[in-house]
Parts: structure tokens; C-alpha cells; sequence
């Protein structure tokens, strides 16, 4: 096995709207007192996540302010992503593509952008 994903960012314009659109989203809660580098994102608007339970999933962060380009990367299992995608479109999110099934397993993946456009990966069984 190669190196395994430690850690997701989305940063971009209005890193408060971004994270309120996760946490209605996903379930997310941000923790913002911790510092983060100035390259990275505005002095306390960027929000730590720890996503991690029972050894499962990443942490990562949600930050960015006025002068970032916005970026993202990262795929979130959910349990259905007919249902995410769905949901994801009702706050204000785009549909890209899925659900579609790995045809050489039992994945099925979708992508949306978010409210600002950046591009977001589902994950979840068939």
C-alpha cells in the first residue's frame, strides 16, 4: 500500500459560508482557534476538522479569507451518494458526474462543486 491520505483543505473567498455549508452537509464541526500558517489561510478563519472515528477517515481544514485561491481535494464515503449528491444540490452545491460504479469493484463515486466551485469527491458502496 502507498502512503495513505493524511489530511483534506478547501480554502476559498468566505471560508465562514464554506464551512457552514460542510457542517450542514456532512455533520462537520470546525475548530478555528488553532493557528495556521498565513500562506494557507486567514489568521483565525481557518477551521480544523478532525473527521476521524474508530481509525476511519482524515482530518483536514476548511479556511482560506479574501486573496486565496480557492482549492480543493479530497473524497468523503458516505453511505449513499445518490443521497449526498442530492443533498449537496439542495444547499446550493452542482452535480458533475455520478453516481457511477467502478465497474472492477463495489464503489460507486459522484462529484459536485460546491457553492464556490471547487471540486468535490464522494465515495460509497454500490
Amino acid at each position: 500500500m502507498g502512503q495513505p491520505v493524511v489530511h483534506f483543505e478547501v480554502t476559498g473567498r468566505d471560508p465562514k459560508a464554506l464551512r457552514s455549508y460542510f457542517a450542514e452537509l456532512f455533520g462537520w464541526e470546525f475548530d478555528t482557534d488553532s493557528p495556521v500558517a498565513p500562506a494557507v489561510s486567514e489568521a483565525g478563519n481557518y477551521g480544523f476538522v478532525n473527521t476521524t472515528d474508530d481509525g476511519v477517515g482524515i482530518p483536514g481544514g476548511v479556511g482560506g479569507g479574501t486573496g486565496y485561491p480557492g482549492h480543493a481535494i479530497f473524497y468523503v464515503g458516505v453511505p449513499d451518494v445518490e443521497a449526498a449528491l442530492q443533498k449537496a444540490e439542495s444547499l446550493g452545491g452542482t452535480r458533475v458526474m455520478g453516481p457511477e460504479r467502478n465497474p472492477a469493484g463495489h464503489l460507486v463515486v459522484g462529484h459536485f462543486t460546491d457553492p464556490e466551485g471547487h471540486l468535490i469527491g464522494l465515495a460509497g458502496p454500490e
